[in-house]
């Protein structure tokens, strides 16, 4: 009887607990909640995206990657993308110029060895209004390029809220696995698009 008394006023220190938790408001201007029915999940900037995505990834899932851009690349790990480097954008990320304006933050993580086994951007909105646009500008761009080195399988654009979109493109397998791994981690996200490219 006294453990069932004391598991009882544990539960109820924990729920008074969670409770006010809830209640606090988040101060942090920077971060923005993306809300679903079921969670609220808090984003501060592209790179988080990626960062948090590859984090899931197990030992035996990992490969060699590179983050960034070409003045500011970084090696086993996502990086931050230089938005102003438009020409950059376009022949790593696929982000074609006029697709770049609706743009105020980027991060990358592409596949050390060919960037058509893996290349992965995560963008956000400078405008949540430009949503549709931009998707479909990234995709046109991507699946109208040519290709050297031969093609990537698999295209597949995510939205995670009304601010974020996510792209990537390579190998079907592991793009499979970065499309799960997403989910895992945001729930809430959609796919607007995926697309064979190798036919």
């Amino acid at each position: 009887m006294k453990k069932k008394i004391t598991l009882l006023a544990l539960s109820m220190t924990m729920l008074f607990g969670l409770t006010a938790c809830g209640d606090k408001e988040d101060k942090d201007t920077d971060k923005t909640t993306v809300e679903t029915t079921e969670e609220a999940v808090n984003i501060t900037d592209s790179l988080e995206i990626l960062t948090t995505v590859w984090g899931t990834y197990g030992a035996d899932e990992m490969f060699a990657i590179m983050g960034g851009d070409y003045n500011n690349m970084v090696n086993d790990a996502p990086g931050a993308f230089d938005v102003s480097d438009t020409e950059s954008l376009d022949s790593i990320l696929g982000v074609p110029a006029d697709g770049a304006s609706l743009i105020d933050g980027a991060a990358s993580m592409v596949h050390m060895m060919n960037a058509n086994t893996f290349t992965g951007g995560a963008y956000h909105l400078s405008d949540s209004a430009n949503m549709e646009d931009f998707t479909a500008k990234l995709k046109d761009n991507i699946v109208n390029r040519q290709w050297m080195c031969g093609f990537p399988d698999t295209l597949i654009i995510v939205s995670i809220g009304d601010e974020y979109v996510v792209s990537a493109f390579g190998e079907a397998a592991i793009i499979e696995n970065f499309k799960t791994k997403l989910s895992g981690v945001y729930p809430m996200c959609e796919v607007l698009y995926e697309e064979n490219l190798a036919q």
